[in-house]
């Protein structure tokens, strides 16, 4: 039995997943299997890992039902006692295994892991931001504390004891977006996270553009089902209410009011800072220029979390 599962689910990434896949291979730590679920690719996506002969490679080719159901199919092929998670257009650096075995041997009471990533965009990568003291390499965090900027568990990034989805449940199907935080929401409401400040990969971030006309955001979920734990979780209202700023902002940018006015609504706004609670305010034209001076900005490599 190896200790991790890589489990990466795959659809339509033919320009990346070769990158990817290597990535993976490469590590220094080699007690692994790699699980791909192609989530019914159209395009070269499966001959591209068919070029790969590793025989810790198992392919599994299903019709397309998106990302939640092909992790889930993932975790329950799993042989491994830690499963890990790796994007299709996401790369892990050589120690990434290494690193996370290590946190495992120093804390085996603990059943959830992460490390700091790096941001690709378009024009330059970044170092992500945390809302996590950087007092120490390695720091045992509240999941929601550590992501009122970018999230303390990331998929590619985070590796979980098996227990963990026994515990708490799977990725959810119905959802088509925010699957992700919807379970890290779960997780962290069980589970403190073992965080390590050694940056294990980086994922590849497509802002979309100025219009971001892609995401329907009235498929965001707003986790409207946890108000009343909220009013006892404060972490948890804290992260909430930064979720839904975040949401509620971008709809107002491209110009979908209804759900602007549906994730307003749900804001504490107690619970913001003074600069978001001002660019609620701003009318979609002027966040528009102001989107549009960030996107610059990153150009130059200098990154600005307004937006979160």
């Amino acid at each position: 039995m190896p200790l991790f599962s890589v489990i990466i689910p795959l659809y339509n990434k033919e320009n990346f997943i070769e990158a990817t896949l290597t990535s993976a291979l490469n590590q220094t730590f080699t007690d692994f299997e790699i699980i791909i679920i192609n989530d019914g690719s159209t395009d070269k996506s499966k001959e591209k890992v068919l070029q790969f002969t590793d025989d810790r490679i198992q392919l599994f080719t299903t019709e397309n039902q998106g990302v939640s159901v092909a992790r889930n199919f993932g975790i329950e092929k799993a042989s491994g006692e830690m499963i890990a998670f790796l994007d299709a257009d996401d790369f892990w650096y050589p120690k990434h295994l290494e690193n996370m075995a290590s946190l495992i041997a120093k804390f085996p009471d603990e059943k959830v892991f992460s490390s700091a990533i790096e941001v690709e965009t378009k024009n330059k990568i970044f170092k992500a931001t945390y809302s996590i003291p950087n007092h120490h390499e390695i720091i045992n965090i509240n999941f929601f504390e550590g992501s009122h900027d970018q999230g303390a568990i990331f998929t590619s990034s985070a590796v979980f004891e098996r227990s963990v989805f026994e515990t708490v449940g799977f990725f959810e199907p119905n959802l088509k977006t925010d699957e992700d935080t919807d379970l890290w929401i779960r997780v962290g409401l069980k589970y403190p996270v073992i965080f390590s400040w050694k940056i294990g990969g980086k994922y590849n971030f497509d802002n979309h553009g100025l219009s971001k006309s892609n995401i329907d955001y009235s498929k965001k979920s707003d986790f409207s089902q946890y108000l009343e734990l909220e009013k006892t979780n404060e972490a948890l209202a804290t992260f909430l209410a930064i979720h839904r700023f975040s949401v509620a902002i971008n709809s107002k940018i491209s110009g979908t009011d209804v759900d602007f006015l549906r994730f307003c609504g749900l804001i504490n706004l107690k619970k913001l800072n003074a600069k978001q609670r001002f660019l609620l305010r701003l009318p979609s034209t002027i966040l528009r220029a102001a989107f549009k001076l960030k996107l610059m900005l990153e150009h130059f490599s200098i990154r600005l979390s307004a937006f979160k």
